[in-house]
């Protein structure tokens, strides 16, 4: 990292606009009286120029120039995306199916 511009890691929230994510950053501190673990959140635009982040996904988000009237980040790396997950039968798993007259079958997953 050569240069000295801040960068912060957060959770993508939402991806509606062009070239645009919205970066939701969680960060904990303790409160200096009580010393409960409070969890704070802000949500910064940020630049993304592939247009190719999807909600969910982690990302480590560096500062810019301003690019609009909100927009004064960049999505640097995709730390981590969040996959769709495949359910799968298992092979023990009974499938109900209706036959022709309407009654209720059960079926062995193959």
């Amino acid at each position: 990292m050569a240069n000295k511009r801040r960068r912060l890691v957060g959770r993508v929230v939402s991806d509606k606009m062009e070239k645009t994510v919205v970066v939701a950053i969680e960060r904990q501190k303790l409160h200096p009286i009580y010393k409960k673990v409070i969890k704070t959140t802000k949500k910064v635009m940020a630049h993304d120029e592939s247009n190719a982040v999807q909600v969910g996904a982690l990302v480590r988000v560096v500062e810019s120039q301003p690019m609009s009237k909100n927009k004064r980040w960049v999505v640097e790396e995709v730390l981590e995306t969040m996959g769709k997950e495949e359910l799968q039968t298992l092979p023990d798993e009974k499938i109900l199916q209706n036959d022709e007259a309407g009654e209720v079958v059960e079926e062995a997953a193959e």
